[in-house]
């Protein structure tokens, strides 16, 4: 009988420990996903909210961080962009951003406008899977997905 009892709490544990065994704790960041890395992807902006309102998305921005350089770059809907980027456990610190100048309609503008709103200051960031949520000081919300 205790042979029994022990074999079923084995078979009952086992399942349970590799389940949770193969959850990878991240490094700060409040993610359970430590194999997406903030760096070397491809961010695709998705949400935009910033003062308060969510704006909807125009053209393709997106944001790629770089750890070698220490730098970001990417599109912000019409121009491109390029900043000093140290990335730390669940924080970010963005430099002053360097634009094109391009003029674009005005729905391009406004989505570069509000992601504008993360640089030059301190960002919290939190990855859960594919998605990073980018929060700034001054309460822009920044939704984007990894690039496949």
């Amino acid at each position: 009988m205790d042979t029994q009892r022990f074999a079923l709490a084995v078979l009952t544990l086992v399942p349970l420990v590799v389940a949770c065994g193969s959850q990878k704790a991240g490094t700060g960041s409040g993610s359970v996903d430590a194999w997406r890395p903030v760096t070397g992807v491809d961010w695709r902006v998705q949400g935009i909210t910033a003062g308060g309102t969510a704006r909807k998305v125009q053209g393709k921005p997106y944001l790629a961080f770089d750890a070698k350089s220490g730098k970001v770059g990417g599109r912000l809907g019409c121009n491109t962009v390029n900043a000093t980027a140290t990335v730390r456990a669940a924080q970010i610190t963005l430099g002053r951003p360097s634009t094109t100048r391009m003029m674009c309609d005005a729905s391009l503008m406004g989505t570069e406008r509000a992601l504008l709103g993360l640089f030059d200051g301190r960002v919290d960031y939190r990855v859960d899977h594919d998605t990073i949520t980018l929060t700034s000081e001054n309460g822009t919300i920044v939704r984007a997905v990894a690039d496949k």
